[in-house]
């Protein structure tokens, strides 16, 4: 479904995302760990095959990683019921994710940095730019940057709330080409796909987009809200001049699709600020 999208501009938002040089990869909780909270090895290590086959093709990419509190949970058993628990279970989760990003990634002889976010890391120009250049050298030394927030830190007032907003915000100012957010649902439905099965996948997002968002509104539910954050995200990165795809992250070969310039997911037309409501 394309709800009223030209045919014409989604092919060449693909023809743009295939042709990226610098990309934003983001996986959600729920594409890295089971039912149980506890890192899923399968799961993690399809997603680090699809980056790599990216890297294979000479790109760069940015890996922005949900999970460490999920990872935490399944990893001592406690819930995150308060703020402080989830600080707690994200120090945890996080060591383990990143153990396991380290030997996923060797399999391949690719080797990996973490870098850890605040919003006021986002916010203050100096630190900001030492993100960014020390971004700028680790893939001058064909190392993966693999960021997350900061959650052992942050607190009501500074954190980013979600990774989401995070790898947009990133995206944006890394100067990336594209943002690939993966994740369980696969892309923006007319309606819940969780409850509906006669929810159509939305294919191309552009000057439709008020009225795609009253149809997430009116969709998302507790536990389908997510899908408000990633639509965002993926707004704020179009209006950038910067396509973006929300996928699947379990379809095969996700990535070398999109290289392949096929219809995948749901993909964010670049506006350049042009919107209709």
């Amino acid at each position: 479904m394309s709800d009223g999208v030209e045919v014409g501009s989604a092919e060449e938002a693909r023809r743009l995302a295939s042709a990226a040089e610098r990309v934003v990869v983001k996986a959600g909780t729920n594409s890295l760990t089971d039912e149980t909270s506890n890192l899923d090895d399968d799961k993690l290590d399809k997603l680090v095959d699809d980056v790599v086959y990216l890297l294979e093709q000479g790109k760069e990419v940015l890996l922005v990683s949900s999970g460490s509190i999920g990872a935490g949970k399944g990893r001592v058993g406690y819930t995150d019921e308060t703020v402080e628990e989830s600080q707690a279970l994200s120090t945890v989760g996080q060591s383990h994710l990143m153990h396991r990003y380290t030997e996923s990634f060797a399999r391949y002889d690719r080797k990996i940095a973490q870098i850890l976010l605040t919003q006021n890391d986002l916010d203050n120009p100096d630190r900001f730019t030492n993100f960014k250049n020390t971004v700028e050298t680790l893939l001058e030394w064909d190392i993966v940057p693999i960021i997350n927030e900061n959650d052992a830190v942050a607190t009501e007032e500074i954190r980013i709330g979600d990774n989401d907003m995070l790898s947009s915000s990133v995206a944006i100012g890394v100067d990336s080409d594209l943002l690939v957010t993966l994740t369980d649902v696969g892309g923006v439905y007319t309606s819940n796909p969780k409850e509906d099965p006669s929810a159509e996948r939305i294919e191309a997002v552009g000057r439709n987009y008020g009225a795609v968002q009253k149809l997430v509104d009116d969709s998302s539910t507790a536990r389908f809200g997510g899908i408000q954050t990633k639509v965002s995200g993926a707004r704020t990165v179009s209006e950038h001049g910067i396509p973006a795809i929300i996928a699947k992250s379990t379809e095969e070969d996700v990535l070398e699709k999109i290289v392949a310039e096929k219809a995948v997911g749901t993909i964010f037309l670049p506006t350049n600020g042009v919107i209709d409501d």
